[in-house]
């Protein structure tokens, strides 16, 4: 089993009180510090672009009840470096990069093409970069970067035409890192079906409006270029690996056409979706990464974790459930709107909750031995010194308590 770390890098106020934005940067390295010493195989890192705080008073604001920044790694390249200057072991992942604002597809894989190609001059380097990627979650960012509607039609169905215009970036930005040379012709215009409404009469509104071929309708391109090819060269691909941050089973099948793409997969999923997903991928995964494996869609899972040698058994436990229940009310209100209730639900269901010897057993029920998993210490909390303890925690006493199968921390 992998067991990695994944870090927000946020800026909340769970006590009602912001630190300042050099406070939360340091915890983070130095979380990813202990991690490394810790043995954690990845770290995955969210990503986020201008200030949260400041759309709460836009016009259509997208988390409006969120105080501070929900995110302060804008720029997942540069902290990549700073991740890898400072640790010998521990890998590096974006969760996720958002190949739609900032510059689109190209500009993306751009600035992916030149991290690899410093990260991979020195020939022992074996460390991988692992980018998720895909359109961005909150939409206020794709608007401060130019995406937005470009006709009426488009704006009586954004959500459709957004989702569209997420998967002809993602082709591109996985195209251009698999070496090719591209125009945008060569990038097929996406399509609409019945499947991407949830209504078919708004469907056949749709249809009726948009530009239809056949029973689909056709989104227009959103890039348009003539031939393109990213520099420098990636000299060794064999450090980079692109991870697909969507649940698109056509998206997911059509990047695997041009090179090896794994999946995210949140613990707010279902376990029927994610079976369904890994055989999917199974069948679909490109031959060049060879048989596809559970390790390669991984999967987020919050950790409140008390364990304190003073305490019994049953107090470390109700101090655990107490912590998870505070946070992720916090959380959940952050949020309010833009979160499906019954989602939000079972990721509190999924989370793991309670002392070594509960968490050991949650995660022996839960999970299978050769899945990855994404532990998130740092849900909602500036206590970084608690953090800290709670990773050590989970390598000393949690995973002793696993059975064999579920230890190793292979990459």
């Amino acid at each position: 089993m992998r067991f990695d770390i994944f870090c927000s890098i946020t800026q909340a106020q769970p006590g009602g009180v912001l630190p300042a934005h050099q406070v939360v940067l340091r915890n983070f390295l130095e979380q990813v510090r202990v991690a490394d010493g810790l043995g954690f195989g990845t770290v995955w890192v969210a990503g986020s672009h201008f200030s949260s705080e400041l759309q709460r008073a836009h016009r259509r604001p997208v988390i409006p009840h969120w105080r501070g920044e929900v995110g302060l790694n804008t720029d997942f390249c540069q902290l990549a470096g700073q991740v890898l200057a400072r640790t010998e072991r521990i890998e590096v992942g974006s969760a996720i990069l958002n190949v739609v604002g900032q510059g689109g597809p190209l500009a993306a894989a751009e600035r992916v093409a030149a991290l690899l190609g410093w990260h991979g001059l020195d020939p022992d380097e074996r460390r991988r970069i692992r980018v998720g990627f895909a359109g961005g979650r909150f939409d206020y960012i794709s608007r401060l970067s130019g995406v937005v509607p470009c006709t009426g039609w488009e704006r009586e169905f954004w959500p459709q035409v957004r989702a569209a215009v997420a998967a002809e970036a993602a082709e591109i930005f996985v195209r251009l890192l698999a070496g090719e040379t591209l125009t945008s012709d060569d990038v097929p215009e996406v399509e609409l079906g019945p499947e991407h409404f949830g209504d078919p009469d708004a469907y056949r509104w749709a249809w009726k409006g948009g530009r239809s071929a056949g029973e689909r309708i056709v989104v227009p391109r959103r890039w348009e270029f003539e031939s393109v090819r990213v520099v420098p060269e990636i000299a060794r691909p064999d450090l980079l690996e692109l991870v697909l941050g969507s649940q698109d089973r056509t998206l997911q099948a059509r990047l695997n056409r041009f090179r090896p793409v794994k999946v995210f997969n949140l613990s707010i999923a279902p376990p029927a979706v994610i079976e369904a997903t890994h055989a999917h991928l199974a069948r679909v995964y490109h031959p060049a990464g060879g048989p596809w494996q559970r390790g390669y869609m991984p999967r987020t899972v919050f950790v409140f974790l008390q364990d304190r040698a003073d305490r019994s058994a049953e107090v470390n436990r109700a101090g655990a459930r107490a912590d998870a229940e505070a946070r992720l009310a916090a959380y959940w209100l952050a949020l309010e709107g833009t979160l499906d209730p019954a989602r939000s639900a079972s990721a509190a269901g999924n989370a793991l909750i309670g002392t070594a010897s509960d968490i050991a057993e949650q995660i022996t029920e839960r999970f299978h031995p050769q899945d990855r998993i994404m532990l998130w210490f740092d849900f909602f909390t500036q206590d970084g010194r608690q953090v800290c303890e709670q990773m050590e925690s989970f390598m000393t006493r949690v995973v002793p308590l696993l059975p064999t199968t579920h230890r190793s921390l292979s990459a």
